[in-house]
């Protein structure tokens, strides 16, 4: 079952925390998040999964910043969320997708009990530009069945952060 927005209000301060929150983004049955103004882009242009792959940190001025087709770029929310009791799920909103921006490629599913900001894994298909502050999510939430473990330790959890790729950790490599 997917929470109401009643519910998110009900449950937010408790097994719900988002920061900043604002009762204005709260939807029907969801939660708008916004873009933080940092982004990051690889530098290599080919990405080895065993490996810690560099990174550039790049600004999103005031007066927006042009997406191109066929790059990654990883951005965050400006939004901290933690979430107890419920599985936490993110997706673009509508008239994001209308322009053309994809904001995951597959990274849209949390876990019970994550806590962190969430990056994005923003991609166009065709140029856009973009503006830091612009609610580009939706995230809402899902029960769960008892019992369950909450998601407490991980690459990701309590990041503070963009994250780029950690699937070497599990590949046993280092950075």
């Amino acid at each position: 079952m997917i929470l109401s927005g009643l519910e998110i209000k009900n449950h937010i301060g408790r097994e719900i925390i988002i920061t900043p929150f604002d009762p204005g983004r709260v939807n029907p049955n969801s939660y708008n998040l916004s873009l933080h103004d940092e982004l990051l882009i690889y530098n290599e242009k080919i990405l080895d999964m065993k490996k810690a792959n560099a990174t550039q940190k790049i600004l999103i001025p005031p007066e927006g910043l042009v997406l191109e087709p066929g790059k990654l770029y990883l951005g965050r929310t400006e939004e901290y969320t933690k979430t107890e009791g419920f599985i936490p799920m993110l997706e673009g909103r509508s008239s994001i997708g209308r322009l053309g921006i994809c904001i995951h490629v597959t990274a849209g599913f949390g876990d019970v009990g994550f806590a962190g900001y969430w990056t994005l894994e923003l991609f166009c298909v065709q140029p856009v530009r973009v503006y830091a502050g612009v609610q580009i999510a939706q995230i809402y939430y899902h029960t769960i069945s008892e019992p369950y473990e909450n998601y407490t330790t991980g690459k990701y959890q309590n990041n503070k952060g963009i994250q780029p790729s950690m699937l070497y950790k599990e590949l046993g490599m280092r950075d």
